[in-house]
């Protein structure tokens, strides 16, 4: 009987246009790296244990995610579990797919180098896949377009986020955006040509940033601080932790991609800095779009 309830409740219209919109998304959100040099030289050379530790982390991340913004609404861990490995199987695919298109790929190159474009780029894409739904969610049952309408009709918005829930939505915008950058030259050259000065202007200019996209600007899923909170009880609840979480984002994506190998510590940290400005961003965005 339980079985036949869930075969009932289960509705595959909605289930395959998901599907749909976790391929777009894939592509939306991993395209630029699909065409980035770095990206696929990465396959050839990353160390592997790297590479696996990132592919094991991107596991429970997409899990957590799904539970949030899945394919369908999920009640059940083992419904999130489902809908996080068909996110990283788009990844993989819409990667493979790609990266051949491209003439990336080629049938001339080893199984090793193969495997290794193709599963650094399925992160990006898998977390694209899984933002599919909440980026290209359609319309509402009736048809309206409204705003309104759409947003009572989807149950994610309609899901309060705890205190730990805002920190992980951080992360996972900050891991993403990260991603985008990370691998390229660029953060070790800027790294280099920063002075201590231009670090203290780029961290401010994070925080305030990431401070005002969230709470000064009124965007769909900001925050509105009850009345009589005081003004510095978002900045020390929400946007120093975020730019924390934002940091050590920034610093595990450069040791991944071996930015901070046989570099001096205070390149590192530059590196860090440098690259903690679109992770601050992505980390305030995140909870804006999911």
């Amino acid at each position: 009987m339980a079985i036949a309830n869930a075969r009932d409740d289960f509705d595959s219209s909605k289930f395959f246009a998901g599907i749909a919109r976790g391929v777009a998304g894939a592509l939306l959100f991993a395209l630029p790296m699909l065409m980035t040099m770095e990206m696929w030289e990465l396959g050839f050379y990353m160390d592997r244990n790297r590479l696996l530790l990132l592919l094991i982390i991107n596991i429970p991340l997409l899990i957590i995610l799904s539970d949030k913004v899945g394919f369908e609404e999920t009640s059940t861990w083992r419904q999130a579990i489902r809908d996080a490995s068909i996110a990283y199987a788009l990844g993989v695919v819409a990667s493979g797919l790609i990266l051949v298109a491209m003439g990336v790929v080629k049938t001339g190159q080893s199984t090793h180098e193969i495997i290794g474009m193709i599963a650094v780029q399925a992160v990006p894409a898998s977390i694209g896949a899984m933002l599919g739904r909440s980026q290209l969610g359609g319309q509402s049952d009736d048809g309206n377009g409204d705003d309104e309408d759409r947003d009572s009709a989807d149950p994610v918005h309609e899901r309060e986020t705890s205190y730990a829930g805002e920190l992980f939505l951080m992360a996972v915008g900050a891991l993403f955006l990260n991603l985008n950058v990370a691998p390229t030259e660029e953060m070790i050259l800027l790294s280099y040509k920063m002075t201590p000065w231009h670090a203290l202007v780029i961290i401010a200019a994070s925080l305030a940033l990431m401070h005002g996209f969230v709470y000064a600007l009124s965007f769909r899923g900001s925050h509105d601080l009850a009345e009589g909170t005081p003004s510095w009880h978002a900045f020390v609840r929400f946007t120093l932790p975020g730019y924390v979480i934002a940091g050590l984002i920034s610093a595990y994506c450069l040791w991944t991609f071996h930015r901070t190998d046989d570099v001096g510590s205070t390149q590192i940290l530059m590196a860090v800095v440098i690259l903690s400005f679109p992770g601050a961003i992505g980390a305030a965005a995140a909870r804006l779009i999911l």
